[in-house]
C-alpha cells in the first residue's frame, strides 16, 4: 500500500504543478496581443492541460484505491477525510473549469483580464494547503 501512496502523491504533484502553472500561462496570454504569441500560448495550455489531466486522473484513481485499501468502512474520527474529498471535488471543478477558460482563449473569447487569471491562480494553493492539513494532522 506504501507504493499506492508513493504514487498518489507523485500523481498529485504533477496535477498541482498544471493547477497553479496554467492559470499564471493565462495571466501571460490575456496580455499578449501578436497572433504568434496568441497561438504559441495556446499550444502551451494544451500540452499542460493534458498533462496536469494525467496527474488528476492518476492522483484519483490512487487515491480511491487508497481508501478502500486503508480506510474502508470509514472508522470514526474519519471527518477529515470527508473534507478533503470535498476539497478533492473542488479541484476538480477548477480543473474543468480552465479547460473551459482554455476553450474561451482558443476560440477568442477570452473577456477577462490578467488580474483576474492572477486572482485564480491562488485558489490551487489555498485548497493544497488545506488539503495537506487535514491528510497530514487529521484535526478530526
Amino acid at each position: 500500500m506504501l507504493w499506492i501512496k508513493a504514487f498518489h502523491l507523485f500523481f498529485m504533484v504533477s496535477w498541482f504543478a498544471g493547477l497553479l502553472y496554467l492559470p499564471r500561462l493565462y495571466v501571460y496570454h490575456a496580455t499578449t496581443s501578436d497572433t504568434a504569441g496568441r497561438l504559441r500560448f495556446c499550444t502551451m495550455e494544451k500540452r499542460l492541460f493534458a498533462i496536469m489531466t494525467m496527474g488528476a486522473a492518476g492522483t484519483i484513481v490512487l487515491g480511491v484505491w487508497l481508501m478502500l485499501g486503508w480506510w474502508w468502512p470509514l472508522p470514526p474520527g474519519s471527518g477529515w477525510l470527508w473534507l478533503k474529498l470535498l476539497l478533492v471535488l473542488a479541484l476538480v471543478v477548477f480543473h474543468v473549469w480552465c479547460w473551459q477558460l482554455m476553450q474561451d482563449f482558443r476560440h477568442g473569447l477570452n473577456g477577462r483580464s490578467d488580474r483576474f487569471y492572477r486572482l485564480i491562480n491562488e485558489i490551487p494553493a489555498v485548497l493544497l494547503v488545506a488539503i495537506l492539513i487535514l491528510a497530514v494532522v487529521k484535526p478530526f
